[in-house]
């Protein structure tokens, strides 16, 4: 399996410093370019993207010997809500392919339990210039295999809040799930999600980010904490505006079953027209 997926990360990389394919040397174009570029640091941006997130993670499993990849797509739809706010959705739709995750199992493949998020925020800023937008995160037990989901339905709260000055964007994004149905057999959904992010865009509208996703989950009383880091470039496919980003990332806290030193990402994120 890593061996494929060096391969992948090999060719995605090909992509990324592949020339665009349009005019980019125009001024009028880098400018865009360059607010496109930043704008898409900002969870609540009025622009509707598809995002194609794949997480490659190791060391799974009570032995060690499981690992795991995770291609979130995740298409953000804004809507008008009046002249003064926008309602942000979010859907994460995951497919997941893993082996001896749970030791004896072997491999697993297919569509895992969907994460929708829906943020209320308002079209302008804070006066001190703050973003900001709250709502609810719903979770659907859409799995297709019963060890890739939890087989519960949850809902929860959630919100965002962050910052852009100058090249700068930083700020953080929370979430808590209760499952309040679901399969009785199954462990019970109490999980609070902490994402805290900063990121910098030059003008050649390349991105560095910095960034967490940790989660606590209060049935257990574990933590896991990764630290992830990635570099982006806005490019175009023909008309089609493009970040195309890689990553690492390393897991400085997990529970004993799950994953343990680093992970990889790639991503592409396709900015569409409304």
């Amino acid at each position: 399996m890593q061996k494929r997926y060096m391969r992948i990360c090999l060719f995605a990389g090909a992509i990324l410093i592949t020339p665009s394919m349009s005019q980019a040397s125009e001024p009028e174009l880098a400018v865009s370019n360059i607010a496109l570029a930043q704008e898409l640091t900002n969870p609540l941006a009025d622009l509707m993207t598809i995002p194609i997130q794949m997480n490659f993670d190791d060391n799974y499993g009570v032995d060690d010997s499981g690992s795991k990849i995770t291609t979130n797509i995740q298409p953000v739809v804004p809507f008008d809500i009046g002249k003064d706010w926008n309602l942000i959705t979010r859907t994460i739709i995951p497919l997941v392919h893993q082996d001896e995750v749970v030791p004896g199992t072997g491999s697993q493949f297919g569509l895992g339990d969907i994460n929708l998020q829906l943020f209320l925020s308002p079209k302008k800023t804070t006066p001190s210039g703050l973003i900001w937008g709250a709502g609810a995160v719903l979770y659907l037990p859409t799995a297709t295999d019963s060890l890739i989901g939890a087989k519960k339905w949850g809902a929860g709260p959630t919100g965002v809040v962050l910052k852009i000055d100058g090249p700068w964007t930083y700020g953080g994004l929370g979430n808590h799930i209760w499952s309040f149905a679901g399969d009785s057999d199954r462990p019970d959904i109490n999980n609070t999600f902490i994402q805290p992010f900063v990121a910098y865009t030059w003008p050649s509208a390349w991105t560095l980010s910095l960034q967490s996703e940790s989660s606590y989950n209060w049935e257990i009383e574990k933590w896991s904490v990764p630290v992830n880091t990635a570099i982006s470039k806005l490019v175009h496919f023909g008309r089609v505006p493009v970040s195309l980003q890689a990553g690492a990332g390393y897991w400085l806290e997990t529970p004993e079953s799950g994953p343990e030193e680093w992970r990889f990402r790639l991503q592409a994120n396709f900015v569409l027209p409304r």
